[in-house]
């Protein structure tokens, strides 16, 4: 079985879309950092991120050394900072501590680095058969612009995180005409399918290469679990009853007194939440966000499913039963737009569960790609073939039991850092992450057959 993206490889559209997705990415930076003032920018919000400010200037560090120094062949501008912005130097408690550049001054870095590299990339060869690994199809402006994606939604998750007013605002996503009232789970058949990718020019290294992977039969979720029915596991007792919990989850729940997903308090016999400095009544068709692994595996011990395999999620959000190939996107090989998903910060929650139909799969499972992060019951280890490209820390470091996988993006992803094959990883613990869920479950063996 081979793999047929329809991904263009010429040059120039390579360099037009890299150019667009540094300039977006840039955008959605000055956003984060300009709603608040200075003290927000260089104040910890919370032990687990860093300050905004120093996401900021590691950003530019990072398009600095990538782009102006390994691509460029350029001297170091600020040879004495790379320590200070080394994310494997300094865990997030240390860094309020460290002589950070100010927030003007990192503002002025980040400028300055990407006026330099918006020089580079007029110039710069993208040929696809190209000697040089960095620039094939454009490869290091693509990771460039992931990399400042991928901080823009952990500045949102801070954003998220920090007290007082609200200092983003965004319209709400559409409502459906008419709630969902498809079928709640469907069927998957059996069989092999074309897994990660080779033929993708800005796929990280933790994506590739593309492989044979055999799936039984299952069934999945055709949305995320919703609010309301997280709703009946809390109230059925799910927080007390060890009996749905891993060892390890039930200690987190003693251990921190959760009876709840992140950010929900109850008051005057309802749910309530804190979203981005608002509270409001917990929306029930909403899908359910902010909770950990363990809360997601325990719900599903609850409902008498479980959580789908990253194998499970790929081929539910990517195989065409009809030709038998894996596509880029559950619609389809062509690039998201609104109607498909809800990606890129244009809204600051998910959408009603059943929405986006125009980005349902084939079998019609929905909202596979943004509003929540999924979490899967996989550990996050390499394809076979793997190979670290190009630092072993983007990936490698982290392959082993202490990571789950998580798939398909949030509304805070950016569709450059959002694909089919985009895989993201965490600790089983987190909770302040854009993170929901669906199940699913073995097929009767009618079905399997």
């Amino acid at each position: 079985m081979t793999i047929e993206e329809n991904v263009t490889t010429d040059p120039e559209a390579l360099r037009r879309r890299a150019a667009d997705a540094l300039l977006a990415a840039r955008r959605r930076t000055t956003l984060l950092t300009s709603c608040v003032e200075g003290p927000e920018l260089t104040a910890q919000h919370s032990p687990l991120m860093s300050p905004l400010v120093w996401d900021l200037a590691h950003i530019g560090n990072q398009e600095e050394q990538w782009l102006l120094r390994a691509v460029a062949g350029r001297a170091a501008m600020r040879p004495e900072i790379d320590p200070l912005y080394d994310a494997f130097e300094h865990p997030r408690a240390e860094r309020p501590s460290l002589p950070l550049l100010a927030p003007q001054e990192a503002r002025g870095y980040a400028a300055e680095v990407r006026g330099r590299a918006l020089d580079i990339l007029d110039s710069a060869s993208f040929e696809a058969d190209g000697a040089e690994r960095l620039t094939r199809s454009g490869f290091a402006f693509g990771m460039i612009a992931q990399h400042e994606q991928q901080h823009d939604e952990t500045m949102l998750i801070t954003h998220q995180l920090r007290a007082g007013a609200a200092a983003l605002t965004a319209p709400d996503p559409e409502r459906p005409a008419r709630p969902f009232d498809g079928p709640a789970e469907v069927l998957v058949p059996g069989g092999p399918f074309t897994m990660g990718t080779t033929a993708e020019p800005w796929a990280l290294d933790n994506e590739r290469p593309a492989h044979a992977r055999f799936v039984p039969a299952f069934r999945i979720d055709t949305t995320p679990v919703t609010n309301s029915a997280y709703m009946e596991f809390i109230a059925d007792g799910g927080y007390r009853n060890t009996r749905w919990w891993s060892p390890a989850g039930w200690a987190m729940v003693r251990d921190h007194g959760f009876e709840a997903p992140q950010f929900w308090r109850r008051e005057a016999g309802q749910w309530l939440r804190r979203r981005f400095g608002v509270t409001e009544v917990v929306p029930p068709d909403e899908p359910v966000l902010h909770v950990s692994w363990y809360e997601a595996d325990a719900y599903a011990r609850w409902a008498g499913r479980r959580l789908p395999t990253e194998a499970e999620w790929e081929k539910a959000a990517r195989f065409d039963p009809a030709s038998g190939r894996s596509t880029r996107y559950p619609w389809g090989d062509a690039d998201p737009t609104p109607d498909h998903a809800n990606l890129g910060q244009r809204h600051l929650r998910p959408a009603v569960a059943g929405s986006y139909p125009l980005g349902a799969s084939p079998l019609g499972v929905r909202q596979l790609i943004g509003d929540v992060w999924e979490w899967t019951s996989s550990d996050f280890l390499p394809y076979p073939g793997f190979v670290a490209y190009p630092y072993r820390e983007y990936s490698e470091v982290f392959f082993g039991p202490d990571h789950k996988v998580l798939r398909g993006g949030s509304f805070a992803v950016d569709a450059v850092a959002c694909r089919g094959t985009f895989r993201n990883w965490d600790l089983p613990i987190r909770r302040q992450i854009f993170s929901g869920f669906r199940t699913a479950r073995d097929a009767d063996a009618q079905e399997a057959s």
